[in-house]
């Protein structure tokens, strides 16, 4: 099953109308960037979930950008009730800042741990080809070790360094909590 797509413009009508917002998103994202008064129900927690609607409350799912929430409408028409209409925003966040919606940022919580993971493979990886070409060839040791842990990560969905990362110091705030996403 599909669910229709609506412009941001029609997902903020509906909600000045009443339609529940539900971000899909994981809480790391959500914490950081938001749109008022969205919900929170992360798709890795989807299953176990409840929207809690009354009947004929129109209920809109958005993520970062409609991808996810594309990829999993069969999975979020299942949640809402077949009393209720449901929808995805078109283009997620990323459309409904575009359109100039209003939302709520927190630029002091830390980047999403994917982003994190990102950025410090990238760098290992960088730094330990620089330093094999200029020092020594043993230190292409590094991103061949980059390289073998995103492959471990991607076939078994186990990323050591997010594992580390979520222990930063930055990072204690929102993945502390009982509640946090562990995305590693």
């Amino acid at each position: 099953m599909s669910l229709p797509v609506i412009a941001p413009e029609e997902a903020k009508r509906l909600l000045e109308q009443g339609a529940v917002l539900v971000d899909i998103r994981e809480p790391d994202e959500h914490v950081r960037e938001k749109i008022p008064g969205a919900r929170l129900m992360p798709l890795s927690k989807l299953d176990e979930a409840d929207l809690a609607l009354h009947d004929g409350t129109p209920v809109i799912f958005h993520c970062r950008s409609g991808a996810r929430t594309k990829g999993n409408a069969a999975r979020l028409a299942g949640k809402a009730s077949s009393a209720c209409d449901a929808y995805i925003v078109e283009g997620g966040l990323e459309a409904w800042k575009k359109a100039g919606l209003p939302v709520v940022a927190d630029r002091r919580q830390p980047l999403e741990l994917q982003r994190q993971v990102q950025i410090g493979a990238g760098s290992l990886a960088l730094f330990g080809t620089l330093l094999g070409l200029l020092l020594s060839p043993l230190f292409f040791i590094v991103p061949g070790f980059v390289g073998a842990g995103l492959m471990v990560a991607g076939i078994t969905g186990f990323c050591g360094l997010a594992r580390v990362l979520a222990k930063a110091p930055w990072n204690r705030a929102v993945y502390g909590r009982p509640d946090a996403a562990r995305t590693a």
